[in-house]
Formats: C-alpha cells, structure tokens, sequence
C-alpha cells in the first residue's frame, strides 16, 4: 500500500510517502512560510523523486488537527481533493498523536502538546504500546496549570514533547519536577514519516467529504463574532 502523508497542521510542514516495508520519502520544513504556497509544490517534489505516480497512491493520511487553525484547514482540504480525484482512502490522524509518535519507546508516558495562547495548550496523554502510542487521555485545549495539576497524580514519568515545550520548561518543573523528562531538540517536531505509518493502522474515513478538522476551540474571529451577537 503507498501512503502520502500531509501534515500542515503546524509550524512544521510535513510530507512522506511510504509503504509497508519502507519509507520512500520524507520531506519537513521549521520554517514560518505559507503552507498554502509550499505544500502542494512539496508533495510534487516528493512524487517526482520518488518515482510514484499519483494513481499509484492508495492512502492518504492526513494530520487533522489541533493546531493553527489555517494550517489545518490546508492540509486537510488538500488531502480531501486528492483522496477524491484519485479515489484513494483517506485517514484523518491527531496532530498530537503524531507527535507523540516520537516518544514510542520511552518508558513512562507521553505529553505532547502545542501553545495555544493566553496560558493555554493543545495536548493529551498517551502511552507506547507495541511500537505505536495509545490515547489514555483525551486530546483537549486546557490551561496549563490546571493540566499539569492534573499530572501530578500520573505514578509514572511523563515525556514531555513538542516545540513549545520550551515556552512552558519552567512551569512544567516547577509544578512536576522530576517527574518531568523532556525530549532532544530532534524530537519535537511531528515526522510525517511516523503519519504515513499511523495512517497505514487507521481505519479510512466513511466520507471523504464529511471529514471535518479537529479545532477544539473557535477561532478568534469566531468568538468575537458570538460575542457581537450575544449582545444585540
């Protein structure tokens, strides 16, 4: 089975293509560019070097979110228009369960997690289990404080990851100390590669239509606009 997976989800612009035995390609920027622009030409490249067809793809694994609201919503339609014209399955993954692929071997459990402004973070709870983590608590937009209130009661070492973690060090050890282990540079960003590979487990959506990203919140425009009418 060839699997192309998207992930535009974030800072980190994301693209592999692979099957069952091998990954075929692998292509990540960490740079702030437009994704609308880059992503398309990126999954070009890649087909192009690595010698697959379009027809030739089976799959299409894309990151679902949470994250930036934007760079979800590219990824996705992108991965939904493909999926439709090739007439190719398509697999919706959480952006933080792909991240949380990189913690697959550690022996405790795994946070990753994203800003997401005014004290607040995208994360949830996984733990590895046969080379690929599962969700022990729900992805969520919480304040960190209260979320790492929450850890203190988890009797295992958490891997903290992402590239944000750096943003919340002090608070993370400061409210669990050594319970707190955090992860080599190399480790946060979210691989597409790990994608390709939960992409591969998953089950396809029913309609490639219907699928609709994981946000968790409103966007800010959104609120505002709630708000507005609230008050009339």
């Amino acid at each position: 089975m060839n699997v192309l997976a998207i992930d535009s989800s974030n800072v980190t612009m994301g693209v592999a293509i692979a099957n069952e035995e091998v990954t075929l390609g692998e292509l990540i920027t960490n740079v702030k560019k437009n994704h609308s622009v880059k992503l398309m030409p990126a999954i070009e490249q890649l087909m192009q070097e690595t010698g697959i067809d379009p027809h030739d793809l089976e799959r299409i694994a894309v990151a679902m979110g949470p994250g930036s609201y934007t760079g979800v919503r590219i990824g996705v339609t992108i991965a939904k228009t493909l999926a439709w014209t090739l007439q190719a399955e398509l697999v919706a993954v959480s952006s933080l369960a792909i991240l949380a692929q990189n913690g697959r071997f550690f022996e405790g459990v795994i946070c990753p997690l994203f800003d997401a402004r005014r004290g607040q973070v995208y994360t949830g709870l996984y733990a590895p289990h046969n080379n690929k983590v599962t969700q022990i608590k729900d992805d969520r937009i919480v304040l960190l404080s209260e979320w790492l209130q929450a850890l203190r009661a988890v009797d295992k070492p958490i891997l903290f990851l992402g590239q944000d973690v750096g943003l919340h060090q002090a608070m993370i050890r400061e409210h669990l100390g050594q319970q707190a282990v955090f992860a080599a540079a190399t480790e946060n960003q979210p691989r597409p590669s790990e994608l390709a590979w939960l992409g591969m487990q998953g089950e396809p959506v029913e309609s490639i239509h219907g699928l609709v990203p994981t946000y968790l919140q409103l966007a800010e425009a959104e609120t505002k606009w709630l708000a507005q009418q609230e008050g009339k």
